[in-house]
């Protein structure tokens, strides 16, 4: 039962804790019904077996059913039907959701998770009618018209890169400074990383080195773009490596992901239709992606919108390829370099479960000569970044991400890995602030190090080091 004590639950068993002469099996209709454009068989999925409840992070917290994926199907289907309203309780419960999809790889009976809270979480969004909703400087100025465009970004972050050079972030971040910005502004200046060189702008074609085995077309994004323009040149060079040529379409830009999770589905179909437009999907084997939630996005183009553009939609979603799942089905060639070091892999939730892509990047990384790679506890529990979670719920954000660095440091690692942008952002933060001596790095990061027969920084991996100069987003 919730705290409020004023809506129907679920018992731990997956019992009902209200009883209703409304037929269970006929959803309302009603078009201001958040529940809608959900079908409703979908609901029927589920045999409230629980097997969800581990896997869930905020269940595995919190232990609220109502914080489960059981419980929140439970409450949304009481509201398709008719049987409950949308109150602050229950909006609480489907808030805290990190949309990260472990219950849909724990769940036996094949449940979609995801096509159930994101459509009720979308209506339940652009319904809001309340002027601070509709008028959130912060949903409105930076989702909306910064995070999505990387040269505004670069702009944004240039104060922030000057005062790094200049010693004075490090300085704040050390006396605990940024805790005196409030709110999510405060969370997300925290999670700038240390300034790395990112290249020059990626040009619009790269040749294979040796034989061409493929042809294929690069996702560059958004955050991405404006924060891992290094790990983009370093991806494009393994590609380079194992004999792709490689195209990089003008006229793309962010997935949409963004505005599809904060609420805005216009917004995200016109970023996904522009990027559907810019990619020429003749003459090539895949569109690569290296970060796992876009790759989530571009994947499920075909399954957002119901219009006349869907087919195109589909086909582009059907040519997708996570830079991990791609290489491993490509057979990668492997590395000559040595690496040295213990390193483990952080499971990115929509990569691991939202795409199935978990054994590849374990495999590819299995080949790196020298690299002992340590399974780390609990991979398959969200980190706590889950796109702008962590600047909406900072509370169980903390949580999360305390947990996910107690279960690196078990590993004994000094290497922590992840094939995602927000992941490597929310446990660089925490691995700076809490001074441990271990790089965080993508997948590709890595293996273009040992292509290229260059060791790692030792600055980066200094034992013992309690100042945490070694502590920096590669």
């Amino acid at each position: 039962m919730d705290e409020s004590g004023d809506h129907a639950a679920m018992t731990p068993h997956g019992e009902r804790t209200m009883n209703s002469n409304h037929n269970p099996l006929k959803p309302r209709s009603d078009d201001a019904n958040p529940a809608a454009a959900i079908e409703f068989r979908l609901f029927l999925d589920c045999v409230h077996c629980g097997l969800c409840t581990s896997a869930c992070p905020t269940y595995t917290e919190l232990g609220d059913e109502n914080d489960s994926p059981r419980g929140r199907i439970y409450l949304m289907r009481q509201v398709a039907e008719g049987r409950m309203g949308l109150d602050e309780a229950m909006r609480r419960h489907l808030d805290r959701c990190l949309d990260c999809r472990a219950c849909e790889t724990a769940c036996p009976s094949g449940v979609h998770y995801g096509r159930l809270i994101e459509p009720f979480r979308l209506a339940v969004e652009e319904s809001e009618k309340s002027l601070a909703k509709r008028f959130d400087w912060f949903r409105e100025l930076i989702l909306f018209r910064l995070f999505p465009y990387a040269n505004r970004i670069r702009l944004a972050m240039a104060p922030v890169r000057l005062a790094q050079r200049w010693g004075l972030y490090g300085l704040a971040e050390r006396l605990g400074l940024f805790r005196l910005i409030p709110g999510r502004l405060g969370q997300m200046i925290t999670l700038v990383g240390p300034p790395v060189d990112p290249g020059e702008k990626l040009p619009p074609f790269l040749p294979a080195v040796g034989r061409r085995r493929a042809r294929v077309a690069f996702f560059v994004g958004c955050v991405a773009e404006a924060m891992f323009r290094h790990t983009h040149w370093a991806t494009l060079r393994v590609l380079q490596e194992n004999g792709c040529d490689i195209l990089i379409p003008r006229g793309q830009g962010c997935c949409g992901a963004i505005h599809y999770h904060a609420g805005s589905s216009d917004g995200a179909r016109r970023l996904a239709d522009a990027n559907v437009a810019a990619f020429d999907l003749e003459g090539i084997d895949a569109v690569i992606v290296n970060h796992g939630g876009c790759g989530a996005m571009l994947k499920e183009y075909g399954l957002h919108w119901r219009d006349e553009r869907q087919p195109a939609r589909a086909r582009f979603a059907a040519k997708v390829r996570d830079v991990n799942e791609f290489l491993d089905q490509l057979g990668l060639i492997p590395p000559p370099g040595r690496i040295e070091a213990v390193a483990t892999y952080h499971d990115a939730c929509h990569l691991a479960h939202a795409q199935k892509v978990r054994d590849a990047p374990r495999r590819i990384l299995s080949q790196i000569p020298g690299l002992t790679l340590r399974e780390l506890p609990e991979t398959e529990l969200c980190c706590g970044s889950a796109g702008t979670y962590n600047l909406n719920q900072p509370e169980m954000a903390q949580r999360l991400i305390r947990r996910k660095l107690e279960n690196v440091l078990r590993t004994g690692a000094t290497i922590v890995l992840a094939s995602n942008a927000g992941c490597l952002l929310q446990i660089g933060r925490e691995v700076r602030q809490q001074r441990q001596p271990l790089a965080v790095m993508h997948p590709m990061d890595l293996l273009d190090l040992s292509y290229r027969g260059l060791p790692l920084a030792p600055e980066w991996l200094a034992p013992g080091n309690k100042k945490g100069r070694g502590t920096r987003n590669t």
